[in-house]
């Protein structure tokens, strides 16, 4: 839609408010709320607000900011709040300095920047499939579950499966497609899978799907958390991503007659994420949390290395039907769905294309499970890990002269900043675990 369209369609449905969407540097979903009235108007001045306050952001004596409506992502909220309660909109922004410039540290902006870097390279579209999985819990305090169920489990969950047929309705009713939906591995660990779409129209939708999701929890009187790894000794939640790229209309991945249908530009683009894995990860896995699911034995990736029906690799070509063009595909195994979508898609897409640019060789695949090699094993077949800790990770993403240029240099030190912040206060806690371990007996 354009501006225009919006504003028939806010008239036709009587919606007497628009919720103005945008993130923060982390992910964090931020907004505020203008009476319908005030978006003709929004549509070309924007609304201003205090960047200073957003994690992340500008500095105080740079405060002014502009949130811009993108009249493509407008959507009617599809709460139904009675009779007497007008319809809610809903709408994406794209953040503007106090001179009317886009805002370096946006993370649509540095999505966008690497949108364009593709299209220099020649390519039409990069699509992106997240799987994105997460847990219901009694309560946000604690991580009692409301169900004992396994993986795909179809034994008489009402509630769970209510909540998963809910939450579908209230993504379908916003045109948001979903394939399909399962039980997960560990208990109370749900997915929905969203259609693949392109890297911008899916971040949106990855926002939406978390909040969609959250909502519909609430509203039933249960909580869902997208937390890496809520429960010890169990799976945590991931994100695969499945990734591809088009060329005029066609899969640049796909070539016929090759091992796995993959071209030499599907390779080159895995050999790429492969290379930089290490540098994303802190983009990809943003939280302390997020390395206690980076383990072996929990079915999450940790070693760098790629195959075909091997789960224990990092990247994994799914098998086509048939080796139909538009499915093939490479995906990611390692984010986790607590990352900034925005951000994730942006540096999986900079490493792959970093791969085409500098022609990078791909190692044969691995057949063998990782996890059950040895450090001498693994030594040999040329297999290195992903970074242990955040702290780790934050290193290689600091000495990325790739992610510098991908985000930018004052989100670049923003984001080291935050993340230096985060891990520090985590260094510093001292944890129940350690007081019952080392309190009676040092």
């Amino acid at each position: 839609m354009d501006k225009e369209d919006v504003l028939s369609v806010i008239k036709e449905h009587e919606v007497k408010f628009v919720r103005l969407w945008f993130t923060d540097l982390a992910g964090n979903l931020k907004g505020f709320m203008v009476p319908e009235d005030e978006m003709e108007k929004g549509f070309e001045a924007g609304f201003g607000f205090d960047g200073s306050s957003i994690e992340g952001f500008s500095r105080i004596q740079e405060s002014d900011m502009l949130a811009i409506p993108d009249p493509k992502t407008f959507k009617i909220l599809p709460w139904d709040n009675g009779e007497d309660v007008a319809p809610v909109g809903m709408i994406f922004c794209d953040i503007h300095d106090h001179e009317g410039n886009p805002y370096d540290i946006d993370p649509r902006h540095i999505l966008k920047k690497s949108l364009r870097k593709a299209e220099e390279m020649g390519f039409d579209e990069y699509y992106v499939g997240p799987e994105m999985e997460f847990f219901y819990f009694e309560s946000p305090t604690d991580t009692r579950v409301i169900d004992h169920g396994g993986y795909f489990d179809l034994t008489a969950l009402n509630l769970p499966n209510n909540l998963r047929k809910e939450t579908i309705e209230t993504l379908q009713r916003m045109d948001i497609d979903v394939p399909y939906s399962h039980h997960e591995v560990a208990p109370s660990q749900h997915e929905i899978n969203l259609q693949h779409r392109p890297a911008l129209d899916m971040a949106d939708i990855s926002i939406i799907y978390r909040y969609v999701v959250k909502e519909v929890a609430n509203r039933n009187g249960v909580y869902a958390t997208f937390m890496p790894k809520p429960i010890e000794d169990e799976n945590g939640s991931g994100m695969h991503c499945h990734l591809s790229l088009f060329r005029d209309g066609k899969n640049a991945f796909f070539e016929e007659g090759n091992d796995f249908h993959l071209s030499e530009t599907g390779r080159q683009f895995i050999a790429g994420i492969l290379e930089h894995a290490r540098e994303i990860t802190a983009v990809t896995n943003q939280w302390p949390n997020s390395y206690k699911r980076l383990v072996p034995g929990y079915e999450a990736p940790v070693y760098l290395s790629w195959g075909q029906h091997n789960r224990s690799a990092l990247v994994r070509i799914p098998t086509n039907r048939q080796g139909e063009e538009h499915a093939t595909r490479m995906e990611l195994r390692s984010p986790d769905p607590a990352a900034n979508p925005y951000l994730c898609f942006a540096v999986m897409l900079r490493a792959g294309l970093k791969g085409i640019e500098e022609n990078y060789q791909l190692d044969p695949p691995s057949t063998d499970n990782i996890y059950e090699m040895g450090p001498y094993e693994r030594q040999e077949a040329g297999i290195d890990s992903l970074p242990g800790s955040l702290g780790e990770a934050v290193y290689h993403f600091e000495n990325s002269e790739l992610m510098r240029e991908t985000f930018g240099e004052d989100a670049f030190q923003n984001y080291i900043r935050e993340k230096r912040f985060v891990w520090d206060q985590y260094r510093q806690h001292v944890s129940q675990y350690e007081l019952e371990e080392y309190l009676p007996v040092l």
